[in-house]
C-alpha cells in the first residue's frame, strides 16, 4: 500500500509537471518547426509513404542494401545532396483536440513509471535529498538511454533533445520529491 500510494502521488505530479512543460511552458514544443507549406507536405506523404504507416526516413536504404555496394554509393550521392527527414506517418490522423485516450495512457504509463521509482527508492532507508537525487538520475538514465541515440542516429534536433533532457530530468525531480516525502513518512517513527 505504502509503495502505491508513493507510486500514484509520483504519477500525479508527473502527469502535471506535464502539463505545465506543454502547455504552460515552451519546453514541450522545443525543436518543433511548421511546414513551410503544409498542404504541399500532406500531399506528398499520401503519395510517398507506405499506406500501412509506421516510421520511415528519407532518404532510405533499407538492410536490403546494406551489401550491396551499388546501392551503398547510390544512397551516399542522394544523401549528401538531399533533405533528410525522420517521418512518423499514420495514413490516417486524429484531432490534435480529441487527447482523451492519449491522456489516460500517459497517465498509466506515468504511473507504472512512478511505481518502478517508488521501487528503487524504497529499496534502501536513504534520505529524502537522495531519494530525490536517484529519481532525478532515472530520469536522466531514461533520456540518456532513448533519446540521446535519437539525437544521434535519427538526427532529431538538438533543441528537440534538450527539451525532451528538461522534461524528464525536472518531472522526475519533481515526482522523485513527492515519492520521498511519502515514503520517508514512516520511516521517522520507526
Amino acid at each position: 500500500m505504502r509503495l502505491g500510494v508513493a507510486a500514484l502521488l509520483g504519477a500525479i505530479v508527473m502527469f502535471l509537471w506535464g502539463f505545465v512543460s506543454h502547455m504552460l511552458l515552451p519546453i514541450g514544443e522545443m525543436g518543433f518547426r511548421a511546414p513551410t507549406n503544409e498542404d504541399v507536405v500532406i500531399a506528398a506523404t499520401h503519395d510517398g509513404l507506405p499506406a500501412e504507416g509506421g516510421v520511415t526516413m528519407v532518404p532510405w536504404l533499407g538492410p536490403e542494401g546494406m551489401n550491396d555496394p551499388a546501392k551503398m554509393a547510390a544512397y551516399e550521392a542522394k544523401a549528401a545532396a538531399s533533405p533528410y527527414a525522420f517521418v512518423v506517418w499514420k495514413a490516417q490522423g486524429t484531432s490534435k483536440f480529441d487527447m482523451g485516450q492519449n491522456l489516460a495512457k500517459e497517465f498509466v504509463t506515468n504511473l507504472v513509471c512512478a511505481a518502478m521509482v517508488a521501487f528503487v527508492l524504497a529499496l534502501g532507508p536513504f534520505a529524502f535529498g537522495r531519494r530525490v537525487m536517484v529519481a532525478g538520475l532515472m530520469g536522466l538514465f531514461a533520456w540518456a538511454a532513448i533519446q540521446v541515440p535519437f539525437w544521434n542516429w535519427y538526427r532529431f534536433p538538438f533543441d528537440f533533445t534538450l527539451g525532451i533532457l528538461i522534461q524528464q530530468v525536472v518531472g522526475w525531480l519533481l515526482a522523485g520529491a513527492a515519492i520521498a516525502w511519502w515514503l520517508g513518512r514512516g520511516e521517522k517513527a520507526a
